[in-house]
């Protein structure tokens, strides 16, 4: 509950600009971690709004005008009293304070930096809890503003909170508004973002689409990865429609370049576990947005500080990928959006990139030895991801299960033999392939990878469980033959009865593999007996 704006209102109103910044400035400290406001004060808030931009009109000051905005930015948090925010009047007000009136972007010379900081707060917060001002931003070309100033001081020594919030702000917009998204594709937003990616990130290349990384170079500042994140968030949504567009030779080249900086992104380091999985994860999303066909980029040859060899490859920011998605899963929590998307992308990779694909599975899947316990009982990566394919979230069940399988060149067989038929059922309903065979993959043909030891006990396997389980005995055993009968009408009646009360429903795998109700097959071969016996009568 945030303490009385009353004292701040009637400063406000008195007009004195000492009296103004003074009281402001306690109101400022009072709620500077306030984000949860008394309702009953909601229209002394607003009042207080409307009397700031009144404020803002005077010649007051930088100091002044920088605690007004701050006053602003509190106040801004709170999406029930924005109305007086998001005004065309004041919008533009904020927006000349920022510095992005989209006239005066390209001239202006950065001064008034805690003014223009501030402003651009306001911005942040307003443009996110309000549909009025986002329409509003679109209308004044707030992104063409922000993109004009990131051109014309490129090269220049553009201050890093002013850079932050501007690339907040294009995120924000080029996120919430679809004609925001293609503003910044018309300022040729993809080109304009990879080339600050490449200043912020110190970019030097050894050969086209190969960085020149220095694995032993000092890490990220946290400046850097602040900045870059912003900018890997604004790229996800100036490139979210790529690979739904007709690529032409400029836009697979832009494709190539930019994964070939991400490559990079993978195998840099910063200050922290926590900064580096953050900068890994955003990394990881835009990767998403790249065409596959550009992503064997990730496993060039070329990488100078490659440590990790296969076929001639370097596959140091395939290991990033394969310890950050384990990384996740051991998490455990928000998997759904932790760890799909690199699900995602290694899925991809797979189906496209033989030898990427070749070398994960020798990770993941390695030939079986031990079938001794259950695919989905142990701590290798093969387990954890088993154990994800009867996951509760349908999103993470489906990408882990679809991983695996990729692995597996599509191959029922394969699937079954490395997680059990049990754990499998629910990807191969979805693919139609309950009664075996593969999917529809282009692969090259199988290799024998049993092992001596799996091939000795094969046969004794149990499919379902996909593991060789300890004898059990038999609880038929010294039955008489009525008794077995007794209990198999026992077994009969108790599943009619469930069927008929619908608490279960009988089903058969259809021939094309998919499920389908058993009364199906009932009802078709009463039919095919009914069409037999009428031809029988035909004379």
């Amino acid at each position: 509950m945030d303490p009385s704006s009353a004292p701040a209102l009637a400063a406000l109103e008195s007009g004195n600009k000492e009296e103004v910044e003074r009281v402001l400035q306690g109101y400022n400290r009072q709620n500077s971690r306030t984000f949860t406001f008394d309702q009953s004060e909601e229209e002394e808030r607003k009042k207080m709004c409307d009397e700031i931009l009144k404020t803002l009109q005077k010649d007051l000051g930088p100091s002044c005008q920088a605690t007004c905005l701050e006053t602003i930015r509190i106040l801004s948090r709170d999406k029930k009293i924005l109305a007086p925010l998001t005004t065309r009047p004041a919008m533009l007000a904020l927006m000349r304070l920022a510095g992005l009136e989209y006239a005066q972007s390209s001239k202006q010379e950065i001064s008034n930096f805690n003014v223009i900081i501030e402003a651009l707060k306001c911005l942040c917060n307003i443009v996110f809890n309000s549909e009025k001002a986002q329409q509003l931003s679109v209308d004044f070309k707030l992104v063409s503003g922000a993109c004009e100033r990131l051109k014309t001081h490129r090269d220049k020594n553009l201050p890093h909170e002013i850079k932050f919030f501007d690339l907040r702000l294009l995120f924000l917009l080029s996120a919430l508004r679809m004609d925001a998204r293609a503003q910044l594709k018309e300022e040729q937003g993809l080109l304009l973002l990879t080339d600050i990616l490449e200043s912020t990130l110190d970019v030097k290349w050894s050969h086209k689409y190969v960085v020149a990384t220095d694995c032993r170079g000092p890490p990220l500042s946290n400046e850097q990865v602040d900045i870059s994140v912003e900018l890997l968030k604004a790229l996800f949504n100036v490139t979210y429609d790529c690979n739904q567009q007709q690529i032409d030779e400029d836009r697979a080249h832009q494709n190539r370049h930019l994964a070939a900086i991400l490559c990079h992104c993978l195998l840099l380091k910063t200050q922290s576990e926590d900064k580096t999985e953050e900068f890994h994860s955003h990394t990881v999303n835009l990767l998403n947005n790249i065409p596959a066909s550009s992503l064997d980029l990730l496993f060039s040859p070329s990488i100078k500080c490659g440590t990790v060899e296969y076929n001639g490859k370097k596959m140091d920011a395939v290991e990033v990928l394969l310890g950050f998605m384990e990384n996740r899963i051991d998490k455990g929590s928000n998997l759904k959006e932790g760890l799909t998307p690199v699900l995602s992308v290694l899925t991809e990779c797979c189906r496209t990139h033989r030898d990427m694909r070749k070398y994960i599975r020798s990770r993941v899947l390695p030939p079986l030895k031990d079938v001794k316990h259950r695919p989905e009982i142990g701590t290798t990566l093969r387990n954890k991801l088993v154990r994800l394919m009867t996951h509760i979230d349908t999103g993470v069940k489906h990408t882990s299960a679809e991983f695996l399988f990729v692995l597996c060149k599509e191959s029922v067989d394969c699937l079954l033999k490395y997680t059990g038929y049990g754990n499998a059922a629910g990807l191969l309903a979805a693919h139609g392939l309950l009664a075996g065979g593969r999917g529809d993959g282009q692969y090259s043909e199988d290799e024998d990878t049993d092992t001596e030891e799996y091939k000795s006990v094969k046969s004794f396997i149990n499919p379902i469980t996909g593991h060789v389980e300890d004898p059990m005995p038999n609880p038929m055993d010294g039955m008489t033959e009525e008794q077995k009968e007794y209990e198999a009408m026992k077994l009969v009646n108790m599943f009619d009865k469930l069927s008929r009360e619908q608490i279960i429903k009988p089903m058969r795998v259809k021939p094309d593999g998919t499920m389908g109700p058993l009364e199906e097959a009932a009802n078709e071969y009463t039919s095919d007996h009914n069409s037999t016996s009428d031809s029988d009568e035909n004379i």
